[in-house]
């Protein structure tokens, strides 16, 4: 009893310690702090560094000085400086340079702080304009050229017998004023940006003497190789691979434009059926697909979309299965072979509900003396379909168990089974009864 009671003298000891501490730490706001900006705002462009000098006093310590600038609302860059004592104080802060932000005022605001955490504050409106450049700069690997306004609002043209009708190159403007900046466009994610001197893949359909455009503005440029799935215009990824995502309802016809060796191009059965070059019936369910041309390849990549990701498995059946490993590769085992590589998982097509088809040719897009592939519920490692999941009847392949010469829900080609070299085989695998007991058929054509 004597410890506790002294325990419990102890705690209202700290208690009443804290209380005492949290009265010292309560500062009260005191001073009087004054600046005086002596700093202009005016012709003031995007991507410029602006700067401002100010001076500073008050009868007690100073802490800090900020600047801030808004677009409205919205804070877009902050400048701090310590200020230790009274006197003046220069500094700079950065204007944004983005796509599509038209010329307007912003607001540029002063705050004063002294060590009491008393402050005062200014304000100030900034007119900001695009920069009307007497000319930007293209520059290759080899040869820098004048792009001239075009007359057309932050519209700029290199025109010019270019070596090449494939020109990769970035974009750069001259500095202005004092207070401008270079700024640079390159390539990134399939589009224009600026802040990066990766090269914009420009192309041209003819050659000898052609142009080179780019809006400051909105950043569009050409020119580039077009390709149009259903009259629309499919995204540049980069150079060699283009795409679009677009909603598809299964019998329709879809039409491909633009691509002049089209009679070259590996259509996918399972996707498309031809009626002729250019012209193709869509084979899958309605919805919304991503489709994915590679120029190098000469292929057509289909892929099931939910929303603007690609699909996934769903409890209910619906959604997409995926094929990851050995022994396929589309368009060819040579140009594209699969491998346990996520990225280039297969997406199996949909052709009714909760029924996914795979068409693979032998020697062709599938090892005719060996296979050794899965199928997952997405795109990349997570849900797969094991030999618990899915079985089969086949005479012509095999679900791995870990045991009998494939690791769980592996296939494999029975014993004393080969493929038949051009030969067409269906894999169908049927999730109407559930995703834990899919069926697999493998129908030879």
């Amino acid at each position: 009893m004597k410890n506790l009671k002294y325990l419990i003298l102890i705690l209202a000891g700290f208690v009443a310690f804290i209380s005492c501490t949290d009265e010292v730490s309560e500062i009260q706001p005191a001073g009087n702090p004054v600046m005086e900006v002596e700093s202009t705002f005016s012709n003031v462009h995007f991507g410029d560094v602006l700067p401002f000098t100010v001076n500073v006093s008050d009868e007690i310590s100073l802490s800090t000085l900020t600047a801030i600038l808004y677009f409205g609302d919205e804070e877009v860059e902050r400048t701090t400086i310590r200020t230790k004592e009274n006197g003046e104080y220069s500094g700079t802060i950065e204007i944004p340079f983005h796509k599509d932000i038209p010329n307007g005022t912003a607001t540029l605001e002063f705050v004063l702080l002294n060590t009491t955490m008393k402050s005062t504050t200014q304000t100030f409106d900034v007119p900001i304009t695009r920069a009307q450049y007497p000319y930007l700069i293209l520059v290759t690997e080899n040869a820098s050229y004048p792009m001239l306004p075009t007359g057309t609002a932050n519209e700029y043209a290199a025109t010019e017998a270019f070596p090449s009708t494939d020109l990769p190159a970035y974009i750069k403007t001259p500095v202005l004023d004092e207070k401008g900046t270079e700024i640079v466009f390159g390539w990134d994610a399939g589009a224009v940006i600026e802040g990066t001197t990766t090269n914009i893949p420009f192309v041209s359909p003819v050659a000898g003497t052609f142009a080179v455009t780019f809006n400051t503005l909105t950043y569009e440029a050409a020119p580039f190789f077009e390709i149009l799935l259903n009259g629309v215009k499919m995204n540049m990824v980069d150079k060699e691979n283009y795409q679009i995502d677009v909603d598809l309802t299964q019998g329709q016809d879809v039409t491909v434009e633009g691509l002049e060796n089209i009679a070259d191009w590996w259509i996918d059965a399972d996707y498309l059926t031809k009626k002729e070059d250019g012209l193709y019936t869509f084979v899958p369910i309605t919805g919304k697909y991503r489709i994915s041309a590679n120029l190098k390849l000469n292929y057509f990549r289909v892929e099931v979309l939910s929303g603007n990701s690609v699909a996934s498995l769903n409890a209910d059946g619906t959604g997409a299965i995926w094929v990851i490993g050995d022994n396929l590769g589309k368009p060819s085992l040579q140009d594209n072979y699969l491998g346990w590589n996520t990225d280039k998982a297969l997406c199996m097509a949909p052709v009714s509900a909760k029924k996914y088809q795979l068409t693979v040719v032998g020697g062709e897009t599938v090892s005719t003396d060996g296979i050794n592939f899965k199928f997952f519920h997405q795109k990349g490692w997570g849900g797969e379909f094991g030999s618990a999941a899915i079985s089969t009847t086949s005479e012509i392949v095999f679900i791995g168990d870990g045991t009998n010469g494939r690791d769980n829900g592996n296939l494999g080609l029975v014993s004393g089974v080969t493929l038949e070299e051009g030969a067409t085989y269906v894999f169908t695998v049927d999730v109407t009864a559930g995703i834990e007991q899919a069926v697999l058929t493998v129908t030879k054509k």
